[in-house]
């Protein structure tokens, strides 16, 4: 079973940062092409991919809106996946959920269904 804990989320200004972090524990695959990927769900709204990361570093993409303003990074020793979020927007405002051992193909990160591969989230608010 996989765990996955997400923090640093809160409350900023527009033009402000906050730097995400999700750790994953328990039956990681931790191989090639696999990763942890960020969500976003507004109040209303369809979750939505933010960012993923392969496991190894080498790989990662971005929702086009978040592009230059977001860096995602990895601590494989810790398992854990950081998103740092500068020029933060209103529109940037949501419950930020992290998926743990997902792949990535193609451009494209296709999330994990295995029990307890999502998060809870760390909720974002930026105020105008």
């Amino acid at each position: 079973q996989v765990k996955v804990v997400e923090s640093g989320g809160g409350l900023v200004q527009a033009g402000g940062s906050l730097r995400l972090s999700c750790t994953a524990s328990g039956r990681i695959s931790n191989t090639y092409a696999m990763g942890m990927g960020w969500f976003r769900q507004a109040p209303g709204k369809e979750r939505e991919f933010v960012a993923a990361i392969t496991w190894s570093g080498g790989t990662t993409f971005y929702r086009d809106t978040v592009k230059g303003r977001f860096t995602i990074s990895r601590d494989n020793a810790k398992n854990t996946v950081n998103l740092q979020m500068n020029d933060l927007k209103p529109e940037d405002t949501a419950n930020y959920v992290c998926n743990a051992d997902g792949r990535l193909s193609g451009g494209s990160y296709y999330p994990s269904f295995v029990r307890g591969s999502w998060g809870q989230g760390t909720p974002v608010t930026v105020s105008s």
